[in-house]
């Protein structure tokens, strides 16, 4: 017997799980990364020329639930464009039966991978403002991530932020309208995944109500939770963490829902407001920290003022002679 290389090996597991895009209008040209329901490929339009990402489940779907959950991911991120959300642009089948849909090619590198390189605490704030400004823009369009972490954000080349894998999200209070080619509409995402007792997450990241599997208690207060722990990812090597951002991070992840931030924009605007040189929300501050504050703020002002007084001395001193 004649035994395969484990080189191979690859190369057949490889051209076993590539998606037949015949009849398509997609060439394949590789995988990029596989996840829960099945991989991501790149592919190329033939008749745009353009490569982009092609998302599709890895089994064939005989019962409809795994297919009714890639599109409903991909109606979702149809309906929110904004520069930090990877826009969808085709949904269809294969030839096998098994559903897939086209979303933009990103070039960049997870936040996991490229956090030693956004450099000090101040860049480091402003790309989780970045990130914070997706979510909360979701949230306005009544829709919940509920797996935010470094692995599904992605930092480009020229410091572009893009919220990934909404493949958990939820739509708050409506049902994702029929659209998209599709016969039929979808039903209500807890009907397919979000049984109550199930467990959707990432440990570390997700609420304490994820983590008990409380459904119906996860909403926008829940990624506030996972921004608060995505925040302290960012900041554990950064050196000594300032006790103002700890106190953010601390709020954001607190373990009543009601105790957090009541939305994404107030956790970014402590941010900002950090940033800025101003006391924050999470953190009071004593007379004499705000006054410290203050002179940190004003402490060009202040110097010239010094100078000017010294100067002055230093004239009357000398005219007294």
């Amino acid at each position: 017997m004649k035994w395969l290389s484990d080189q191979a090996l690859d190369r057949l597991r490889a051209a076993a799980d590539a998606p037949d895009l015949s009849g398509t209008g997609y060439v394949l040209l590789d995988k990029l990364g596989a996840g829960g329901m099945g991989g991501v490929f790149r592919v190329e339009h033939t008749a745009l020329g353009r490569q982009v990402a092609l998302k599709v489940i890895g089994i064939v779907d005989s019962s409809g639930e795994f297919s009714a959950r890639l599109l409903r991911e991909a109606r979702i991120i149809a309906q929110l464009e904004h520069p930090g959300i990877v826009p969808v642009h085709d949904v269809g089948t294969l030839p096998d039966s098994r559903v897939f849909y086209t979303m933009k090619l990103v070039q960049g590198r997870q936040l996991d991978q490229q956090r030693d390189e956004l450099g000090g605490v101040p860049e480091r704030l402003r790309t989780f403002q970045k990130i914070c400004d997706a979510v909360s823009f979701a949230h306005a369009h009544n829709v919940v991530h509920r797996d935010l972490k470094p692995q599904n954000i992605m930092v480009g080349p020229f410091g572009e932020v893009l919220v990934m894998d909404w493949g958990l999200a939820k739509m708050l209070d409506a049902d994702i309208p029929a659209q998209l080619n599709t016969p039929q509409p979808l039903p209500p995402s807890d009907s397919t995944d979000t049984a109550h007792g199930v467990v959707l997450g990432t440990p570390g990241y997700m609420a304490p109500e994820q983590a008990r599997g409380e459904v119906g208690a996860v909403g926008p207060q829940a990624d506030v939770y996972s921004l608060g722990a995505v925040l302290m990812f960012l900041l554990a090597n950064s050196g000594r963490t300032p006790k103002a951002l700890s106190a953010i991070a601390g709020k954001a992840m607190a373990e009543d829902a009601q105790q957090r931030y009541g939305s994404v924009k107030e956790l970014s605007n402590d941010v900002a407001r950090y940033l800025d040189g101003l006391p924050v929300s999470a953190y009071p501050e004593s007379p004499v920290m705000r006054l410290w504050r203050w002179v940190v703020r004003n402490r060009a002002w202040i110097l010239l003022v010094v100078a000017y007084l010294l100067m002055r001395a230093m004239f009357i001193l000398w005219r007294g002679r």
